[in-house]
């Protein structure tokens, strides 16, 4: 939305709003004059120069999105400008849940009850634990408009000095004031001004003090190995969020708690614990499919095996009929309960039938073949990794209604074997994915473990005492070996991070400490040395873990981080961490990855994504081949790719701390000699990324500065090919 703000020079002095007579009816003022004072839309103001608007709350009323909330009395219903008590300490609040983007300032026109000098206050506010400044509006945020009324113009750096995301405005008065009227109108945030960017390029920005070298040596001469296109994937199912097409993901995952329960021929599935057990319609699998091909995405499709699908859109497991009076019911559909007495018993399923039809792998290689034979009418492949259903190791709990036993080895080993058989001889060059496992615990355990205690484990006792998954995959290589038929070509495990409030559903905690450890927690993806900060409190080094499980019982086998989520996705430490795990995953030669689902629009994390996908706007990526690179003096990171012939590199640096520059002295010697380098920089508070300059270097070295929280993607061109190996 475009509207225009006008400008004019600031007035000096106390905040005066300049006394006029008081005007309680917005819609009186709105359409002219009251007690012979004009609006500021009166043609009494003069002319000043525009000022583009991205983001507009409010405007002769509320705008779409816009939501009125806090304690003063008002008439904010328009037509005209918002009305405003604000005695005894009287407060207003405009929030947009899901806000986004990045924002050069906050502006608005207000006119004060007569006599009045400064009391108004503004903060941008949020629901994480951030605490945001409290600015006080005065004469240098002011300019007069006139009529009585003044434009205000607070920077963003002034009420969002961390770059934090936030949701919402509050207007406050910070000490008495009378019972009269305050207008508010034209409130909006500017865009972010792409040289206020530019300026924080330069090394001089910082200084000594908040700056430090960081020496990185890229190791051309050593093997360079093949990065997997699909590391940069997303999920979900939706089809109407065109952000999901904007990120430069590869390819989409077709996922989540639902899809255990998908009918295929029906388009219909439960939603078990996510929604009062209901049955729902569903998006249409080869709608899914269809719209990925047409967006240049793969597909991955989930399969269901734990043994029941939807029966049709309608039924709930827990319907208040059947089973009376329960703690919660759906206010849209008040007969489904939520499977819990009014006392917090659970209530006892009934049979599966009331929601479910009973499926075997024969209804799964049947939907199989009808993809297929859909695939021979275009004559290209549209699912590209099926999955063997989704963290089995939940079923009893995210699906009890339907399967209330816990999941145990041999049932999963057997349903992985059947369904994934089924898949197979639909489908012989599928390839194939499992078991999905939701975390740390199922990793090592069954869930009939988990039921009766970690400690006790009489599933994984019966069974050698060996860890889930490295007991799956021995059985699997077994099963090869013994039927000539390989089930599985891909281990697939979900990641979420586990310490307090980092994840949250992809918000989680932005103040210091939080935003730290998120960033921190990457560290479990990869670092021998790092005890993870959570209940686990253990090495867990997920990929070389993974890796080293495949080596040792059925090698050969890729891996799939099949959901990851590192929180913080309205935060630059949220666009940090997936940085990171991105370079990880290229690093550790990972074969998919699925973000969970995906980066929302306008959120730092889409940067991230951008960063290996689209860094230029004109398609600049990740290359395909991974470079190691070692970083001494620590405090950033480097992952580094290049082409087949070794003239082009792509180098995503990345600096975490919150408020120290880094000088990057890059050797490039064992590469070849630079012709050509760019650099790009996305950082805290800029709108996407912005081309700046190399600081220095010479025809073997660069030296890049790293602002404070950025990512930034060096694009290089060489004379000659580079040096080492290229793995096939």
């Amino acid at each position: 939305m475009r509207t225009v703000l006008a400008r004019a020079v600031v007035v000096g002095g106390a905040f005066a709003f300049l006394a006029l007579a008081s005007c309680t009816s917005c819609t009186s003022c709105a359409k002219g004059t009251k007690g012979g004072v004009s609006t500021a839309a009166s043609a009494g103001i003069r002319p000043l120069a525009s000022e583009e608007i991205v983001e507009l709350a409010y405007e002769g009323g509320l705008k779409p999105g816009w939501q009125d909330w806090g304690w003063s009395p008002r008439d904010v219903k328009g037509p005209g400008p918002a009305s405003i008590h604000f005695t005894n300490s009287g407060g207003w609040i405009l929030a947009k849940p899901g806000l986004g983007g990045s924002f050069g300032s906050l502006v608005f026109r207000a006119r004060a009850p007569a006599g009045e000098a400064e009391f108004l206050e503004v903060r941008v506010e949020s629901a994480s634990q951030t605490t945001f400044p409290r600015v006080l509006v005065a004469a240098q945020h002011r300019a007069e408009v006139g009529d009585g009324w003044v434009e205000v113009k607070i920077n963003l750096t002034e009420l969002d000095p961390e770059g934090a995301p936030f949701d919402r405005i509050v207007f406050r008065a910070f000490r008495s004031v009378p019972d009269e009227v305050t207008l508010l109108d034209k409130i909006g945030f500017t865009k972010a001004d792409p040289n206020a960017a530019v300026a924080r390029l330069s090394p001089s920005a910082y200084g000594a003090q908040n700056s430090k070298s960081v020496k990185m040596r890229i190791a051309c001469g050593s093997r360079a190995t093949k990065v997997s296109s699909d590391i940069f994937g997303i999920a979900g199912a939706e089809k109407d969020k065109p952000q999901v097409f904007k990120v430069g993901a590869t390819v989409r995952r077709w996922g989540g708690n639902p899809t255990s329960t998908y009918n295929w021929e029906l388009h219909a599935w439960n939603l078990g614990n996510d929604w009062f057990w209901e049955n729902s319609s569903a998006a249409h699998y080869d709608e899914f499919l269809a719209l990925n091909a047409a967006n240049g995405m793969r597909s991955a499709l989930t399969i269901p095996m734990m043994g029941w699908v939807a029966k049709d859109a309608t039924s709930s497991a827990f319907p208040v009929s059947a089973f009376g009076a329960q703690e919660k019911t759906d206010q849209y559909r008040p007969e489904a309960g939520n499977g819990v007495k009014p006392g917090g018993q659970k209530v006892t399923p009934g049979p599966q039938a009331r929601t479910s039809l009973a499926i075997s792998p024969a209804w799964v290689k049947k939907w199989v073949e009808a993809i297929r034979a859909a695939d021979a009418k275009t004559g290209k492949r549209s699912v590209h990794q099926y999955i063997l259903d989704n963290e089995p190791a939940l079923w009893n709990s995210t699906h009890r209604a339907l399967h209330p036993e816990a999941t145990s080895y041999d049932e999963l080993l057997d349903k992985t074997i059947a369904y994934g058989r089924a898949v197979r001889d639909a489908d012989p060059d599928a390839v194939i994915a499992g078991p999905a496992e939701w975390g740390w615990n199922g990793y090592l355990f069954s869930a009939k473990d988990a039921e009766a205690g970690i400690r006790a484990k009489p599933d994984r006792a019966a069974h050698g005492d060996a860890p889930l998954v490295e007991y799956y995959l021995a059985k699997l290589r077994d099963y090869e070996k013994q039927n000539g038929v390989r089930i599985l070509d891909v281990l697939d495990l979900h990641y979420y991070p586990q310490a307090e409030n980092v994840y949250a559903g992809g918000g989680g905690a932005t103040d210091a400490s939080g935003a730290a450890l998120r960033i921190r927690s990457t560290r479990s993806l990869w670092d021998p040395n790092y005890v993870d900060e959570s209940w686990i409190k253990e090495k867990i080094r997920l990929l070389p873990r993974m890796r080293e499980w495949i080596d040792k019982h059925y090698p050969g086998r890729g891996i799939s981080i099949g959901e990851w989520n590192f929180g913080g996705e309205q935060h630059m430490s949220g666009a940090i961490a997936t940085a990171e795990a991105l370079g990880r995953f290229a690093e550790h030669g990972v074969t998919s990855a699925y973000y969970w689902t995906f980066p929302p629009e306008g959120s730092p994390v889409i940067q991230a994504f951008l960063a290996y996908r689209n860094f230029d706007g004109n398609g600049g990526r990740f290359l395909d081949y991974f470079v190691p690179a070692a970083v001494t003096g620590g405090g950033a990171s480097i992952f580094v790719s290049r082409d087949a012939d070794g003239k082009h590199a792509v180098a995503v640096a990345i600096n975490p701390s919150p408020d120290k520059a880094v000088i990057a002295e890059i050797d490039i010697a064992e590469c070849g000699v630079l012709t050509q380098r760019q650099a790009h920089t996305f950082m805290r508070g800029a709108a996407g990324f912005v081309h700046g300059p190399i600081v220095k270097g010479g025809n073997t070295t660069i030296e890049q500065l790293l602002p404070p929280y950025s990512i930034t993607v060096i694009d290089a061109k060489l004379a000659s090919s580079m040096h080492g190996v290229v793995a096939p």
